[in-house]
């Protein structure tokens, strides 16, 4: 049967879902699952790869793309800001000391001087795909080492364009053929200002960000169709990346400053929960491809310079990693994770290599075998990343000081909980207002977008999104809250959101707003507790104005309506219980007012006519309502 495209792509699909779950169990990282699939289905085994594994691999590139697009997402730009030195410092010392040193270790093995200098600055990138993946399952973003990995590899991404304008320098070569539209604009420019072009290019995202995408976003979100805004998260995604390389910038970098430019709008969720499935779809297509396009006829034909060569790649970039880590006072155990875990060659090298062989700087057997020697690095660094994990860095760990464990988590706001509050109408905003007056921050979901803008304008956090789709409420963040908020007009979706969490997040601590007795004695029945009835509150204030209108003192009115409040929501409370069995909370006619007959019996047992005099005592205001 002739090999397809879309034939590809499903084994590509079926190795990754057999792999990744075989690697996950015996400890290993996703990637590596990944990548053996890859060499197991690739023309060297099974054979199951077509003449289009190139495709699926360029195509799969954009797992990379969305990846940095999120992580621009989660990146607002004052913290890009923020990191600007740590960008600069780490980033570039890395890049010219690791250029430096690969060029002299090429030249004493008797290569060309162009050729050293281009291999060179191809191996000095090392794999976002891989690192951030690998950040990502551990955890470890807000690590010094997480933040120095990331940092490094924005520099790289950066430096892929002044590598695209050294290169036709150093060949001393101009590209006749246009096929590749890696350098549309860029090489009509004089070659010294075809490393500026990045300054053009962030300053135009900066204006489409403001002007173009958040406008056209809310226009979108208007006609209230989820799948209009996932092809619209994808449309923003891709053509930011197409402009990126129109221009002659890496479309990676363009796809993160596109996110850092919405990091601050109100569909930063939204936009992550739409991509992120198509992240991980594609990303793992990308390592099968990497792991599928591996050549064992070059390895065998020299296997002493393929291995020779990757081992002085890995050696020379853990030393000058491992070296910056310490100059910048990151600790051992940070600075060995930061220098295994960007040893490896980068994704970019396979563009970059290619570039260099149409450029005449490298021949078909040398760009082959680099190419082998880029892709045998990406898969030995999870397996350095495991060694590190389970052998080196535990002996350092044992020399550090009880209590002191964390010293390397980044200073956050750490003496705040974590509040999500769902809901920002009439309800939710009287609770986001308080909270915001008392300089306690909570992330707002809505899913009005105008009210979001309006609400954004007076410097609320909110964002637009469906708290009812899991995706949405991870992208908020739910697996680290500790209290969700609820309080959406529609009872329904209360209920809904607060059972979907209860099952996926049964740690969160739910508050959730109640239209009336019947949804209280729902949520009460289903192990909620912190219920506020949304008409409660206003009667009974309304009732206290009226007694005092009536002759009452105003104090013993107030008090009276606080013991009132105290003993009706005891006694929902034991009404609850006595319908504990039932499966459905169906309320007919009848059986309200039944409850009602309830409620006012419980008032005569319980309510004291103490409270009509007006007691002062501290001992009223904390009594305890009997069940």
């Amino acid at each position: 049967m002739e090999s397809t495209l879309a034939m590809n792509t499903l084994i590509f699909l079926g190795v990754a879902i057999i792999m990744v779950p075989l690697a996950r169990k015996f400890g290993l990282s996703s990637v590596i699952g990944y990548i053996l699939g890859g060499i197991i289905i690739g023309p060297y085994v099974l054979r199951l790869t077509g003449k289009d594994v190139n495709d699926i691999m360029h195509a799969s590139e954009f797992g990379v793309i969305m990846l940095l697009f999120l992580v621009g997402l989660e990146l607002e730009p004052r913290k890009f800001w923020e990191m600007r030195k740590k960008i600069m410092g780490l980033g570039f010392t890395q890049m010219v000391l690791t250029i430096s040193l690969l060029f002299l270790v090429f030249i004493s093995a008797g290569w060309r001087i162009d050729k050293a200098v281009a291999v060179a600055m191809c191996f000095a990138l090392s794999s976002t795909a891989i690192v951030l993946q690998t950040l990502q399952e551990k955890n470890n973003f807000k690590t010094m080492a997480g933040e120095a990995s990331f940092s490094t590899l924005l520099f790289q991404d950066i430096a892929v364009i002044p590598i695209l304008a050294i290169l036709p320098i150093i060949a001393n070569y101009k590209a006749r053929h246009h096929d590749n539209e890696i350098q549309i604009l860029i090489q009509k420019l004089p070659e010294w200002l075809q490393a500026g072009t990045v300054i053009f290019g962030v300053a135009f995202l900066i204006l489409l960000g403001r002007y173009v995408f958040v406008p056209f976003l809310r226009y979108v979100s208007k006609s209230g169709m989820t799948e209009l805004l996932t092809a619209s998260s994808l449309f923003l995604v891709i053509g930011v990346s197409e402009l990126m390389v129109a221009i002659g910038l890496s479309p990676a970098l363009g796809a993160f400053l596109a996110g850092v430019m919405l990091a601050n709008s109100e569909f930063r969720h939204e936009l992550e929960a739409q991509i992120n499935p198509f992240k991980g779809l594609l990303l793992a297509v990308f390592f099968v491809s990497v792991g599928s396009t591996i050549n064992f006829n070059i390895i065998r034909q020299d296997p002493v310079f393929i291995f020779s060569t990757v081992l002085a790649v890995l050696l020379v970039k853990f030393i000058v990693l491992y070296a910056i880590g310490k100059f910048f006072r990151i600790d051992t155990p940070q600075s060995l994770f930061y220098a295994f875990a960007l040893s490896q060659v980068g994704e970019f090298a396979f563009v970059l290599i290619n570039y260099a062989s149409d450029l005449y700087l490298l021949g078909p057997e040398m760009n082959a075998q680099m190419m082998a020697v880029t892709a045998i690095t990406m898969c030995i660094t999870p397996i350095l990343l495991i060694i590190n994990d389970k052998l080196i860095t535990p002996k350092f760990i044992k020399e550090v000081p009880e209590g002191e464990h964390d010293f390397n988590i980044l200073d956050s706001d750490v003496s705040q909980k974590k509040i999500i509050i769902v809901g920002f109408g009439h309800f939710g905003s009287t609770v986001g207002r308080l909270l915001k007056a008392n300089k306690i921050s909570a992330t707002i979901l809505d899913r009005d977008s105008d009210r979001v803008k309006l609400l954004r304008s007076y410097g609320f956090k909110v964002y637009y999104g469906d708290a009812t789709r899991i995706p949405i409420l991870r992208a908020a963040g739910i697996e680290d809250a500790e209290v969700l908020v609820l309080c959406l007009d529609d009872p329904d979706d209360n209920k809904f959101i607060a059972d979907l969490v209860r099952e996926h997040y049964p740690k969160v601590k739910i508050f959730v707003r109640a239209k009336n007795r019947i949804d209280a004695y729902n949520y009460l029945n289903n192990g909620i507790n912190n219920i506020y009835r949304e008409t409660l509150g206003t009667a009974v204030d309304m009732a206290v104005d009226v007694l005092h209108e009536a002759g009452m003192r105003k104090y013993a009115a107030r008090r009276l309506g606080q013991r009132f409040m105290a003993i009706d929501k005891a006694s929902i409370r034991k009404l609850a219980r006595m319908k504990e069995e039932d499966d459905v909370v169906l309320f007919t006619t009848k059986e309200i007012l039944q409850r009602e007959e309830e409620l006012l019996a419980y008032d005569n047992l319980n309510f004291d006519n103490r409270s009509w005099e007006g007691s002062s005592s501290a001992e009223d205001e904390d009594e305890e309502i009997p069940d």
